[in-house]
């Protein structure tokens, strides 16, 4: 059985996105892209909404230059994922190993879950979020970033109430932090 895992670059007060929708300020840098390249590896399916969806499909046709092996080696892990988008209304989708599923219905992820050997990651706040609401979540990786940007997007969910166990940190030089959560029974 695999493990849902919501993994989210954040801002220090939490935030994905800034109120203008920008996230720039989330890039990581190279010890930090290490770090994550290494825990994607093991991720063999990326549920995604439409708008994360479209942010990521740019790694299924990416030309990285040689000299961005951390970017290289990415573009091969998201390749090698399979891929579900959860949308209503995107048409088609423009990259291999994917397909799309019309409704976020809890049934259909925890069969996902229990019918596959390998971890699965969802991406976007507002999936991740509702995968969070709906007790699908199995581990909540963030990074936060050291950057401040006032409001925007949460990372995690209104409205929710989650008991968490940290169970690993990781402090860069760049002075962005990993944490990861696994939910608590209440």
């Amino acid at each position: 059985m695999g493990r849902l895992i919501y993994s989210a670059i954040a801002s220090a007060d939490g935030f994905v996105e800034d109120e203008g929708g920008g996230f720039q300020w989330a890039a990581p840098d190279g010890e930090v892209m290490a770090f994550i390249n290494d825990l994607e590896r093991p991720i063999g399916t990326y549920l995604y909404g439409r708008r994360m969806y479209e942010t990521m499909v740019f790694w299924e046709t990416a030309d990285v230059p040689a000299d961005q092996p951390l970017e290289q080696d990415f573009t091969r892990i998201w390749r090698g994922a399979d891929k579900v988008v959860f949308s209503r209304t995107l048409e088609s989708v423009s990259s291999a190993r994917t397909r799309i599923e019309r409704d976020f219905e809890p049934g259909i992820v925890r069969e996902m879950k229990s019918s596959t050997g390998h971890d699965m990651s969802i991406g976007g706040a507002e999936l991740g979020g509702q995968a969070v609401r709906d007790g699908l979540v199995d581990e909540i990786q963030l990074y936060l970033m050291p950057v401040v940007v006032g409001g925007g997007k949460p990372a995690l969910p209104r409205g929710v109430r989650l008991h968490l166990e940290l169970v690993d940190t990781r402090r860069f030089a760049s002075g962005a932090v990993f944490l990861r959560y696994l939910p608590k029974a209440e």
